[in-house]
């Protein structure tokens, strides 16, 4: 089950289509949907959780905390909506395309797919385009 919350001056207006997608996506994984929360805040809460929960002293898009066990996808994913409005302005896309990609960003982390090296980060990318593409 996906959960949408809000910390923020933000709503979205398509929750049951988005979560058809990332139960899709979970499951073309090879993975079961559990509990997965998508949280969306400001930039002053996320920030507070990276300095809290990473030490990262910095502004970030997304953190995602994993509690997947097996191949039960598991976890909640905060998203700044002020960092993808930022970033969309950017990278000239549209606020709702950069959304989708954070959205299932998160849900590829959980699916075990890192971006720590390039090559990591080009699989996580195409794995972004290729989900994004069936919303």
């Amino acid at each position: 089950m996906v959960n949408f919350n809000y910390e923020a001056d933000f709503k979205l207006n398509n929750e049951e289509k988005l979560e058809h997608w990332i139960n899709d996506a979970v499951s073309e994984e090879n993975f079961k949907l559990g509990d997965v929360n998508y949280i969306f805040c400001t930039d002053p809460y996320l920030h507070k959780l990276n300095v809290e929960f990473l030490g990262h002293d910095t502004l970030t898009d997304i953190i995602s905390f994993d509690y997947t066990v097996g191949k039960i996808i598991q976890g909640d994913i905060f998203i700044s909506v002020e960092r993808v409005q930022e970033n969309a302005t950017y990278y000239n896309v549209d606020f709702n395309n950069e959304l989708l990609r954070v959205m299932i960003h998160g849900i590829l982390h959980f699916c075990g797919y890192k971006d720590k090296t390039d090559g990591q980060a080009k699989i996580m990318r195409s794995k972004e385009e290729y989900y994004m593409v069936r919303y």
